[in-house]
């Protein structure tokens, strides 16, 4: 029988494979489960949720930009309660791990979600939206300051049993800043990065497009940069905190990138919207690649490009 080269476990849980879908490119799963079988997927990381059901921006919330694109969404959800009674039930029928991206307006908001999503059947763990540039209050204050962090991730760890990932911001002078104070806090691990702030201006209008003037910037713009942050946070903790990489992800090299630098599962964001078939190519794309390359199983490419780095010194 075939050793199977992708399955590895994480978190004390077993996933089939390091491709998980992030969280905001597939909304809850569901509407692609319409396409293929969800069961094939490593995890998913549903849109994320609040306490309350929440509209979202008024349009325009989406601009296409060279090699990637700008939103503005606002952080539209139809609330934790709704997701655990109406949407968590039909997406347990599939056989894949499932995570839960939480926000808030303020820390008590964090922590009844969290404490709700705690106590689901179904919920494998908590993924830590601290970094929206959409929302005016709660996630770029917590994503920013390294001490307002700290404290939300120590609280947090206190009330769930569930692994705990925070969801860094790049909008940040140094990385490992925010990093170290999650890590500190006890996080399970860091998903490494969410959108960075762009601008676009309509030239005949003479005007931004977005509604929020600003929004967050995804797509293979931003690889190179999730890149060099995995690969600072991977060169300080090592295998000391999981790393699990998003951020330019369209197939399979982009995410051997993120691999070798450090991530040990990988999430596939804006790719989803114009190939939604993208996650299997890339489980399909790493698994043929470990083949090639001789390797017993894709673990032994995680942070190897630091390897490399070494024997050449």
């Amino acid at each position: 029988m075939e050793k199977d080269v992708l399955k590895h476990t994480l978190f004390g849980i077993e996933f089939k494979n390091p491709v998980w879908t992030a969280s905001g490119t597939f909304s809850y799963g569901l509407e692609v489960a319409k396409l293929y079988d969800l069961s094939l997927l490593g995890a998913i990381v549903v849109k994320g949720l609040s306490l309350k059901p929440r509209k979202g921006n008024m349009p325009e919330r989406i601009v296409e930009t060279p090699a990637g694109m700008l939103n503005s969404i606002g952080l539209q959800n139809p609330g934790v309660d709704y997701f655990i009674n109406e949407t968590l039930p039909k997406l347990k029928k599939y056989d894949t791990r499932i995570f839960a991206n939480v926000f808030g307006e303020d820390e008590e908001e964090y922590l009844a979600v969290a404490e709700r999503l705690d106590r689901a059947d179904g919920v494998d763990g908590l993924e830590l939206n601290v970094s929206c540039p959409n929302v005016k209050k709660g996630g770029i204050a917590f994503g920013s300051d390294p001490q307002v962090l700290y404290d939300l991730v120590y609280k947090l760890k206190k009330i769930t049993k569930k692994p705990l990932l925070v969801k860094l911001s790049p909008n940040v002078t140094n990385i490992l800043d925010t990093a170290d104070a999650c890590v500190s806090a006890n996080a399970d691990g860091l998903v490494l990065i969410n959108t960075l702030l762009g601008v676009a201006i309509d030239v005949e209008r003479e005007k931004p497009i977005l509604s929020t003037i600003t929004g967050g910037l995804s797509g293979p713009a931003i690889l190179p940069i999730a890149v060099r942050m995995i690969w600072q946070v991977y060169a300080k903790y090592g295998s000391k905190v999981a790393i699990i990489g998003v951020g330019g992800i369209s197939n399979t090299q982009d995410a051997l990138q993120h691999i070798l630098a450090g991530a040990v599962a990988i999430q596939v964001g804006t790719a989803n919207f114009y190939d939604p078939y993208s996650p299997l190519k890339i489980i399909d794309g790493l698994k043929q690649h470990v083949i090639k390359k001789g390797y017993s199983h894709y673990s032994e490419m995680v942070g190897k490009a630091h390897k490399m780095i070494l024997k050449e010194v």
